[in-house]
């Protein structure tokens, strides 16, 4: 049997686990094929892609409705692509706003749909959970209160840790990567450096509200800290000639480099970043960070009125009480980061304290997330194909 596959991504955190996906499912089934929308690690694994990933990749309502056009258009593709293909099971990673829809159009149409990585709906838009019903054959998370969380809801779900939990328990950083990150003093066992990794997040519309209040501050900590070196692993190409120019303007000793961004979470004294997934991922890495979240008004707006959480970055979902900063829409400032920077800089015992109570993260996240999220979605065609049976 050829196990038929349809997958969707929409963001850079969606490819890294949409291959990890499918070289798990592969292994199994060495003859499976993937075909939906893939970045470049999920076509290196060996998924065909229909379009081009980063065209969905949006953030907030705003972006939406500037790109809604071709976003709809490429969903018809996909959908169209998979109504006459008939995958046995179709597969949408996170991006809820683009995933939901077609997951709901595909379920109507009889096949069965998984929805890896749970919308933040215990966070806020709680109403999503109607259509989550409707839509979603089996959700697969990546944290164990959202299992418990859907279990109280009726949806069928499993909790299958997160993919890079446990390769960041084992990671290394190359010789030549270490090389390229870390100032020359410190590799000739100089008098140490300490890096700040500046991560202004993978969206243009998030890059561009954050990346110059990000620069300024480092500016401002360069002066007080002769001692640091500011790196920015820039996500992709649009966003690093940007970078390029924004840097061009200041005086910052920051310096650009292309991708790496978990090397330099796993190299960096502190992080500084958008909320997201760069904050788990540094939270994975058990490095004290500031995180900054700025929207639009009017996602501002919305977001005052569906929320139910008091906090945006996962990792203070993941401790208790909250530990990471948190600057947000107008509180995120370069005079507050700087501000919050300088405690992590000069405080060793909250410093100590903040990076051994993140370090407890990695290990409580750490499963063999590929095999099960295979064995929950082969229950799933398992129990579909004996009702079908049955039916007969």
């Amino acid at each position: 049997m050829v196990l038929k596959v349809g997958i969707v991504a929409g963001e850079k955190s969606g490819d890294y686990l949409g291959a990890e996906l499918i070289k798990a499912i592969s292994a199994r089934y060495p003859d499976a094929q993937f075909i939906g929308l893939a970045g470049p690690l999920m076509q290196q694994a060996g998924a065909k892609t229909l379009a081009e990933m980063d065209k969905i990749s949006i953030m907030g309502i705003a972006g939406a409705l500037k790109g809604l056009r071709e976003i709809l258009a490429i969903r018809r593709t996909i959908k169209r692509e998979m109504l006459s293909w008939k995958p046995d099971v179709f597969i949408g990673i996170d991006v809820p706003d683009f995933n939901l829809g077609l997951e709901l159009m595909l379920k109507q149409s009889g096949i069965p749909t998984v929805h890896y990585v749970s919308p933040t709906v215990w966070a806020w838009r709680g109403k999503r959970i109607k259509k989550i019903r409707k839509a979603v054959s089996l959700m697969l998370t990546l944290f164990p209160f959202e299992e418990q969380f859907y279990q109280a809801k009726g949806v069928r779900v499993k909790y299958v840790g997160h993919p890079l939990a446990s390769p960041v328990l084992r990671w290394q950083v190359s010789d030549e990567v270490r090389a390229m990150l870390l100032p020359a003093s410190q590799n000739e066992g100089q008098q140490p450096r300490r890096m700040v990794a500046v991560l202004p997040g993978s969206r243009m519309s998030e890059v561009s509200r954050l990346a110059p209040i990000m620069l300024a501050a480092c500016e401002e900590l360069a002066d007080a800290f002769p001692d640091l070196d500011f790196v920015i692993p820039a996500a992709n190409a649009k966003i690093a000639d940007y970078l390029t120019n924004e840097l061009s303007i200041g005086k910052t000793r920051v310096r650009l480099i292309d991708g790496h961004s978990r090397d330099a979470l796993a190299l960096c004294h502190v992080a500084v970043l958008a909320s997201g997934t760069a904050a788990l991922e540094a939270a994975l890495f058990a490095k004290p960070m500031v995180v900054m979240y700025k929207v639009s008004k009017i996602n501002e707006w919305y977001a005052s009125r569906t929320m139910t959480v008091s906090h945006y970055s996962m990792p203070n979902h993941l401790v208790s009480p909250p530990i990471v900063p948190e600057l947000i829409q107008d509180n995120a400032t370069s005079g507050a980061l700087v501000a919050q920077l300088t405690k992590l800089l000069t405080d060793d015992e909250h410093y100590q304290h903040v990076q051994a109570t993140l370090a407890t993260i990695a290990p409580s996240l750490s499963e063999s997330s590929g095999e099960l999220a295979c064995n929950a979605i082969e229950a799933l065609l398992n129990d579909r194909a004996a009702e079908l049976n049955s039916n007969l």
